[in-house]
C-alpha cells in the first residue's frame, strides 16, 4: 500500500504484488562490509507517497552464511508484527525449499477490519456521549497545564532538529529483579509499574521538578483475533505523574498505580489526537507532551526455524531516536518464569548528551 497526497489529504492505494519492483536486493559482501551495508539500509528514508512500506535485502557473507534485513516502516507494522511475521517467513521458506508455494491459513480478520472496529467504537468527537469525546475530556483533564519541557541535565543546547542516536545498555542483577516482582505483587502492581515509579523518581530527581510525564507505548491488540496480524496497532500514552519528595517509595508506586491504570482505561484514543486536542506549543527541538519514553519489553520474540539452516534474529542500532531519552527494559526469566534479571537499554539524543552523561544516568537508575 502506498499513500499519496491528495487535495482532501492523503489516502491509501493498494498496489498488486505484481507491480512491486525494488523492493528486494542482493549482494554479495564482506563482514567488515556488512555493518556498514545495514546501517546504510536501516538509516534510508521511505517516501509513503510513492513506494510501499517495506523492504528487505539478502547479503552473503559467505557460501553457507547469509544475513537478511527486512525493514519496515512504522506505518505497517510494530514490534509485536515481527513475531507473526517471523511465522510466516518460515512458513514462506518451508514451502519454497520444498518446491511449493506458500500457503497460509486466512486470517479471521484482516487490518482494515480493525479500523473499521476501531471506528465504530470511538464514535466522533462531536458527539459527547462517544468514547472518544469522553477519552479526549480525560486527557484534557490530566495533562492541563503541561509543562513543555522537561529539563534535564546535558551536554549541549538543542539543535533545530534531534534525530541522531545513541544507546548505551546495562543490566539489573536477578535479585533486584526478584525484589521488584515482590514489591509489584504485594501492591496489586505490575513490573512496569514499580520501573516506572522509579524511573519518576530518578527524572524528578535529575531535572529537580515535581511535575514529571513519561510516554510509553501499549500493544493495542485487544482482541486475541488480533495477534496474527501484522500491522500498526500500538499506541503511545503520557503518564503524567506527581513526585513528591516526601513520598516513600511505596506511596509512590500507589499513585502510579492509580495514574497507570486511568491511563490504560483511556487508551483508545489515538495519540496524535490527543496531541491535536490539547495543541501544544510545537518546536523542533522537542517532542510534544513529553521527551522522556518508558518501553517495558514484553511481546513475543520471534524465532525463525528454517529447516536445513542455523538461523538466529538480531536487531541492529540505526542510531536515530524520537525522544531525548528512552530507557527499554525487558525481562529475563527462567522456564519456570522466575526472574533472572533486566536487560536495559538508553537511548539518547546525541545532540544533548554524551555517552558519559548517560552512563551517569544509567548508574543513578540502577541505584
Amino acid at each position: 500500500t502506498i499513500y499519496p497526497e491528495s487535495e482532501t489529504g492523503p489516502h491509501q492505494v493498494v498496489v498488486p504484488a505484481a507491480e512491486i519492483s525494488g523492493g528486494f536486493a542482493t549482494a554479495a559482501v564482506t563482514e567488515n562490509e556488512l555493518a556498514t551495508r545495514l546501517l546504510s539500509m536501516a538509516s534510508s528514508e521511505f517516501d509513503v507517497t510513492t513506494s510501499v512500506p517495506v523492504r528487505a535485502a539478502l547479503f552473503e557473507t559467505a557460501d553457507n552464511e547469509h544475513v537478511l534485513a527486512v525493514m519496515l516502516h512504522h506505518i505497517c507494522a510494530d514490534g509485536s508484527s515481527i513475531a507473526p511475521l517471523a511465522r510466516d517467513l518460515t512458513a514462506a521458506y518451508t514451502a519454497r525449499t520444498g518446491g511449493h508455494t506458500p500457503s497460509w491459513p486466512p486470517l479471521t480478520v484482516q487490518y482494515a477490519d480493525y479500523t473499521l472496529w476501531q471506528r465504530e467504537i470511538l464514535g466522533s468527537d462531536d458527539d459527547p456521549d462517544s468514547l472518544l469525546a469522553q477519552q479526549l475530556t480525560y486527557w484534557r483533564s490530566t495533562l492541563d497545564g503541561l509543562p513543555e519541557q522537561l529539563e534535564l541535565p546535558g551536554n549541549r543546547t538543542p539543535p533545530a532538529v534531534t534525530h541522531r542516536g545513541r544507546t548505551h545498555t546495562f543490566t539489573i542483577d536477578a535479585p533486584t529483579h526478584r525484589a521488584a516482582a515482590e514489591l509489584a505483587r504485594q501492591h496489586t502492581a505490575t513490573v512496569f509499574m514499580v520501573l516506572h515509579t522509579a524511573f519518576a523518581i530518578f527524572l524528578a530527581r535529575m531535572s529537580g521538578t515535581g511535575d514529571i510525564t513519561i510516554g510509553t507505548p501499549v500493544a493495542g491488540r485487544g482482541d486475541p483475533a488480533l495477534d496474527d496480524l501484522v500491522g500498526m496497532f500500538v499506541n503511545t500514552l503520557a503518564l503524567r505523574t506527581p513526585v513528591d519528595g516526601a513520598s516513600s517509595f511505596t506511596q509512590l508506586l500507589t499513585t502510579v498505580r492509580e495514574t497507570d491504570l486511568a491511563a490504560f482505561e483511556h487508551a483508545d484514543v489515538p495519540f496524535e489526537r490527543v496531541v491535536q486536542a490539547l495543541n501544544p506549543t510545537r518546536s523542533t527541538t522537542r517532542h510534544p507532551l513529553f521527551q522522556v519514553m518508558l518501553v517495558f519489553q514484553n511481546q513475543e520474540h520471534p524465532k525463525l526455524e528454517l529447516a536445513g539452516l542455523t538461523a538466529r534474529v538480531e536487531d541492529i542500532d540505526h542510531t536515530a531516536t524520537q525522544f531525548d531519552l528512552t530507557l527499554v527494559v525487558s525481562e529475563r526469566v527462567d522456564r519456570d518464569g522466575a526472574a533472572q534479571g533486566l536487560t536495559a537499554a538508553l537511548t539518547y539524543t546525541q545532540d544533548l548528551f554524551d555517552e558519559d552523561t548517560v552512563r551517569g544516568f544509567a548508574d543513578r537508575f540502577t541505584r
